[in-house]
């Protein structure tokens, strides 16, 4: 990552570049334990050889073709029950700096991941650490498909298999990223939180469709037609609204 120059005011404006390491979000933690770092320092990686997902699942992706940075803030201005604010500013920023490559089907998944039609272009993973009732740090985990062409999960795709071309440029793509998570972070600060709530939901997969889901090993008919401020997701089941945490639902495909 030679001369890694966003276009923002101060994401990405101090980086630190890693050919590898065993976890973007596991290197940020362990610097902000033992030093003073700037809010919006973005860690930067070639090959993350233990990327973590949500609910303890690992992140597959090969060297040099792909996205994986975590992002360092200091949203303090955040009450600890308003961590799913950030949430949705992050993954707006994503989707939007995504929007300019993909035209058609690009979705957030509740709770942050990346979908093109019924297929995972990437995700996120937001670790927070309280002070009080406030937020004093967030590590931002983002893993995206780039430039990759086969995946073991049949599931994952890639920028480079929806638009086919020759490879991206990820310094580009990064730099560009963080232009977009600012943004978004800005409006989230400047207490848009209730219209980036709006465009969450307008943007979320399945949002106001009739799917089936499971729980408990049972599956089941339902719609999701809100997401809480706390982040759980709503679902209507025929005449009541139940209310999901992280690991308590899974979609069916």
């Amino acid at each position: 990552m030679n001369n890694f120059q966003p276009k923002t005011l101060f994401i990405g404006k101090n980086s630190i570049y890693l050919p590898s390491c065993h976890s973007t979000n596991d290197f940020a933690s362990q610097i902000i334990q033992k030093q003073t770092v700037f809010d919006g320092t973005v860690v930067i990686t070639d090959q993350q050889t233990a990327g973590r997902g949500q609910r303890g699942n690992t992140w597959e992706a090969k060297p040099n073709e792909n996205i994986t940075v975590s992002v360092i803030l200091k949203p303090n201005f955040l009450q600890a029950n308003e961590q799913f604010r950030l949430n949705i500013a992050v993954s707006l920023g994503i989707h939007e700096f995504l929007s300019n490559y993909i035209a058609n089907d690009l979705k957030i998944k509740w709770s942050n991941d990346i979908y093109v039609g019924n297929k995972k272009l990437g995700g996120v993973l937001i670790e927070n650490s309280l002070a009080g009732s406030r937020i004093s740090h967030s590590i931002i985990g983002i893993g995206l498909n780039i430039n990759q062409l086969t995946f073991e999960e049949n599931k994952a795709t890639s920028l480079k298999i929806i638009t086919p071309r020759q490879d991206f440029n990820l310094q580009k793509l990064i730099e560009e990223l963080c232009f977009f998570l600012e943004k978004q972070y800005f409006n989230l600060k400047n207490g848009n939180h209730l219209l980036q709530k709006k465009e969450y939901l307008s943007h979320l997969f399945r949002f106001n469709e009739t799917h089936f889901y499971i729980k408990n090993n049972q599956k089941f008919l339902g719609k999701i037609v809100d997401v809480a401020e706390n982040g759980m997701l709503m679902i209507q089941k025929e005449n009541e609204i139940l209310s999901f945490d992280f690991k308590e639902i899974s979609f069916v495909f």
